[in-house]
């Protein structure tokens, strides 16, 4: 493969693609996290397309997870409950605007292909549920504003170093709503 592409230059956004296909392949659990880091730090200072293609040669090609994601997610629903959850990429923007309405947000199985998510918040009459393992989210709400309403964080310590970290930052007003963030529960019996 890298003898196709010998010797021409590579674009910060070569290098920000094989980025996000090393973090997926290593939420996969198909790279360990001192496999990710020297990839990424060959990633961040190759300067060929060859030298990039030969980070992910071993890789199965994650092109469509990573084109997938919108830059943008908009969650706007009346009533009743929406849930993301399961093996999703998270975009690096959610715009949400609910009324009378549960919105959970699971970062459990979730793939991070980057390091901040920003939410918009316009939230009436409803509650945002994030679920997240132990450090893998923080949560920043120094942009909410808070009307007749209430954030409760009930993230526990530790936390699982093979996964990429995300900050959430919190923007918009709450009115007669609430945001929980905690950590899944255990099941107390196998199945």
């Amino acid at each position: 493969m890298s003898r196709d592409l010998p010797a021409l230059r590579a674009s910060h956004q070569d290098r920000d693609r094989i980025v996000e296909t090393l973090q997926v392949a290593a939420a996969d659990g198909r790279l360990t996290p001192e496999e990710l880091e020297t990839r990424l730090e060959a990633a961040l200072s190759a300067r060929t397309l060859a030298e990039l293609a030969e980070l992910t040669t071993d890789l199965p090609s994650f092109a469509s997870a990573v084109a997938v994601p919108k830059d943008v997610l908009v969650i706007d629903q009346r009533g009743g409950k929406y849930t993301r959850a399961g093996r999703w990429v998270v975009p690096r923007h959610i715009e949400l605007r609910p009324k009378h309405c549960t919105v959970v947000l699971d970062f459990t199985e979730a793939v991070i292909t980057a390091d901040t998510l920003l939410i918009d918040v316009s939230l009436r009459h409803g509650k945002l549920l994030i679920i997240s393992p132990p450090g893998l989210v923080t949560l920043d709400t120094d942009g909410l504003t808070l009307v007749f309403s209430k954030v409760k964080q009930r993230f526990d310590s530790g936390g699982d170093a093979t996964r990429p970290q995300l900050r959430i930052e919190l923007t918009g007003t709450l009115k007669h709503a609430s945001v929980v963030a905690r950590p899944p529960r255990r099941r107390l019996f196998a199945t």
